[in-house]
C-alpha cells in the first residue's frame, strides 16, 4: 500500500516530536504570551525538515560517530538548557499577566536566536530527527523512502502550528496571575530535568 509509508513516517514523526520537551515548552510559553510565535513556529518547522532530510539521507551517524562532537553539544545543550530554566524559575517566583509587560519580553533577534539555541543545542533534537528517524526511514527504498519524510515532515508542521495557535486560544487562561506561575514553572522543570538528563545519561529511561 503506497500510503503506508506515509502513515509511519507521519507516526514515528509525531511519537518523537510531541513528547514534551524543551523546545516544545519554549514554544508553547511564547504562543501563550503572542511572543513572534508566528515565526518561532516556523523556525521550528524549517529546523526539523532540514535535519529530517538529513536523517533520510543518511547522515544519522555523523555526531554519534564523533565522541569529541557529541560531548561539546551535550555540555553546551546543558548549559543553555540551564540558564534558560533559570529565567522561568524566576518569572515563576514574580508572577505576572497578559497585562503586564511579559506579553513582550523577546524582540525578534532575541525570539530568532533562542528558537535556534533551545533546538540546535539540544541533542535529543539530533537524536530524534537525524538518528532515530533515519534509522527507520532506512528499511524503505526509493519512493517509499520519500513518502516516510513526508510523513515525518508533516507531522512536523502540524504539531507545531497546533502548538502555536494552541498557545493563543490559551492565552485567556493566563489573564490570571496564577497561571502564569504553573507555565513558567513547567518550563522551569522541563528544562532543568532535560539539562539533568544530558549530563546523567540514563536518568529519563
Amino acid at each position: 500500500m503506497m500510503i503506508a509509508p506515509f502513515i509511519q513516517g507521519f507516526g514515528a514523526g509525531g511519537g518523537l516530536i510531541v513528547a514534551i520537551g524543551a523546545q516544545n515548552a519554549f514554544v508553547l510559553s511564547q504562543g501563550v504570551r503572542g511572543n513572534h510565535h508566528v515565526i518561532i513556529a516556523l523556525i521550528c518547522i524549517l529546523c526539523d525538515a532540514i535535519f529530517i532530510t538529513a536523517g533520510v539521507a543518511g547522515i544519522g551517524g555523523t555526531v554519534s560517530a564523533d565522541p569529541a562532537l557529541a560531548q561539546w553539544v551535550t555540555w553546551g545543550g546543558a548549559g543553555f538548557l540551564f540558564v534558560y530554566g533559570c529565567g522561568s524559575l524566576r518569572s515563576a517566583v514574580r508572577g505576572g499577566s497578559l497585562e503586564t509587560n511579559d506579553r513582550t519580553v523577546l524582540s525578534l533577534n532575541a525570539a530568532v536566536m533562542t528558537t535556534l539555541a533551545v533546538t540546535l543545542l539540544n541533542p535529543h533534537f539530533y537524536l530524534d530527527t537525524v538518528v532515530l528517524l533515519g534509522s527507520i526511514s532506512s528499511r524503505f527504498d526509493g519512493e517509499n523512502r520519500l513518502l516516510f519524510w513526508a510523513g515525518s515532515v508533516s507531522a512536523s508542521t502540524l504539531w507545531f502550528i497546533c502548538l502555536s495557535l494552541g498557545g493563543q486560544m490559551l492565552a485567556p487562561v493566563f489573564r490570571k496571575p496564577i497561571s502564569w506561575r504553573i507555565l513558567d514553572t513547567l518550563v522551569w522543570a522541563t528544562m532543568w530535568t532535560i539539562a539533568a538528563s544530558l549530563l546523567m545519561p540514563g536518568m529519563l529511561d
